[in-house]
């Protein structure tokens, strides 16, 4: 599953992020690294871009980019 599948309130850990070398070492940068914890807080109004609650800060990220964050599902 990816971090664009979670629905709204729902939260995930991060397994692994992808992509290219310069995406990969931004997502990073971040904080969109291994074992992290993320919820899905809003989607905009035409799906894109999403919410994300995560290390005590909201990020605002691209569908596209959260396609490359692959995350499990957990309970908070």
């Amino acid at each position: 599953m990816t971090l664009r599948d979670l629905g709204i309130g729902k939260s995930g850990r991060i397994v692994s992020v992808g992509s290219e070398k310069a995406l990969r070492r931004r997502l990073l940068d971040m904080g969109l690294t291994p074992r992290t914890v993320v919820t899905v807080k809003k989607l905009a109004p035409l799906g894109d871009p999403i919410e994300l609650l995560l290390r005590g800060y909201i990020l605002t990220l691209r569908l596209e980019d959260a396609e490359k964050i692959a995350v499990e599902e957990v309970e908070v």
